[in-house]
């Protein structure tokens, strides 16, 4: 096993993948570290990179202002996830080139992020179609909680109304 080869295996999205498939993976991961309040990616930002929480914990904040009929009115971002040690978050970056639906925030000191590359990630999946099949399995798992998560807020928030 290489590097980051027992973080991937924690992580979510490569469940049920080979050692030799992680430590395809990886071989062009990248780390950073953030301290408390640090903001990874900021909403509407271009970014292609998928990241893995190796330590720590990490908010994504929507600006309410986005979807406001108020414009010029100042809005505090709404916390709708926090995420944690072996989650994903970015990974619509690999499914399509649009700008970053939310603000992703380090929540702990020291959060460790693994960054994987859109690119190196999707040269893998069509190098090897098995991987690539699980991991876009794994990706819309994943997609799917989030939205299921997303929609019980909505709903709550409606309700309480």
């Amino acid at each position: 096993m290489t590097g980051y080869t027992n973080f991937l295996r924690q992580a979510d999205i490569f469940f049920q993948f080979t050692t030799e498939h992680l430590d395809r993976v990886s071989s062009f991961c990248q780390e950073r570290t953030y301290q408390a309040g640090e903001v990874v990616f900021t909403e509407g930002a271009r970014s292609d990179e998928l990241y893995i929480i190796a330590q720590g914990e990490v908010e994504i904040l929507l600006n309410p202002s986005l979807v406001s009929d108020q414009p010029a009115q100042v809005f505090n971002p709404v916390l709708i996830a926090t995420l944690r040690q072996g989650q994903s978050f970015g990974e619509i970056a690999l499914v399509d080139q649009g700008l970053r639906s939310a603000t992703a925030r380090a929540s702990q000191s020291p959060t460790r992020l693994l960054i994987l590359n859109k690119d190196n990630l999707l040269s893998l999946c069509e190098e090897d179609p098995s991987f690539g099949y699980r991991l876009m399995r794994n990706l819309a798992a994943d997609l799917a909680l989030k939205i299921r998560s997303t929609d019980l807020k909505i709903r709550e928030e409606l309700l309480s109304r």
